[in-house]
């Protein structure tokens, strides 16, 4: 159960079912807050790279990175695979990507370096000032020169009188597989076409899918804007609610930021957003 490409998952039983086309797309947005949209396959413009298969199998959302830039600065011998994984809180790398991007993170960064208490990260700052200073962006670069930027690649922790330090949000990982969190897709609506085996994204702020027409559930319907609306979509006269997660303080206390797992990430919760969306159509 989940939302992977297994038989058993949420998207297949509504693909299988005729109720979606095999696709659905998630939006996470700077407050905090999420949407997920079963059958979505994106706007008009959008970017995108093919997902790969492992050990000859589409088991997992897989995709290739070529390279990786820092600011303007990009890194040479920074390709990677990773798995797209939304119930990860946070984004690993393979140990020599993270070193490089680490490092030069290091060197354009304006802060002092430090740490903090049950932080897991080893790129740690103290500002200068109570506030967040610029950071460099992380972007990947992908086939046919399609990019993915990261503009805020941190963690910041907050006291009573603000900002009092932030953290490269990477973690180093073993092997050559990397995992995309849910920290690098805030601000993008990520869409996953199982159809046409590949990852497409654009920027959103996730409250702008409610200015798109009705987008038709059943992939026998047509429509000319592939948005999703912000109230419901329907198939056969009957609504389905889009799933909208909770919002989350954007500011928690220093003792309590800590790494915080997705409602996403447990069973329990998939079963009951299928019986809510098939209690829909009967």
């Amino acid at each position: 159960m989940g939302l992977g490409p297994g038989e058993s998952s949420v998207p297949s039983f509504l693909a299988k079912s005729g109720l979606i086309n095999d696709s659905f797309s998630l939006c996470y947005n700077e407050d905090d807050s999420g949407r997920m949209f079963f059958g979505d396959q994106g706007p008009t413009v959008q970017q995108s790279t093919s997902f790969l298969p492992l050990d000859g199998l589409y088991s997992t959302y897989i995709i290739g990175v070529e390279s990786c830039c820092i600011g303007n600065s990009c890194l040479k011998m920074t390709s990677f695979k990773a798995q797209v994984d939304s119930g990860t809180s946070f984004t690993f790398l393979p140990g020599h990507v993270y070193g490089a991007i680490a490092e030069e993170f290091d060197q354009q960064v304006n802060g002092s370096r430090s740490s903090f208490e049950g932080s897991p990260w080893e790129y740690c700052y103290v500002p200068s000032l109570q506030e967040l200073p610029k950071v460099p962006s992380l972007t990947l670069m992908f086939q046919q020169n399609n990019s993915f930027v990261v503009y805020d690649p941190v963690f910041v922790f907050y006291g009573n009188q603000g900002v009092i330090g932030f953290c490269l949000a990477i973690q180093p990982t073993e092997g050559d597989m990397g995992t995309i969190g849910q920290n690098f897709m805030t601000g993008y609506r990520l869409v996953f076409d199982r159809e046409n085996k590949k990852l497409a994204w654009s920027r959103s702020n996730c409250q702008d899918l409610s200015l798109g027409k009705r987008m038709p559930l059943s992939p026998n319907e047509t429509s000319s804007n592939p948005l999703p609306t912000d109230e419901q979509q329907r198939t056969n006269g009957r609504a389905v609610a889009p799933a909208v997660a909770g919002r989350a303080p954007r500011k928690p206390s220093a003792a309590s930021s800590r790494m915080i797992s997705s409602c996403w990430e447990h069973w329990h919760c998939y079963l009951f957003l299928l019986f809510q969306l098939v209690s829909a159509f009967y």
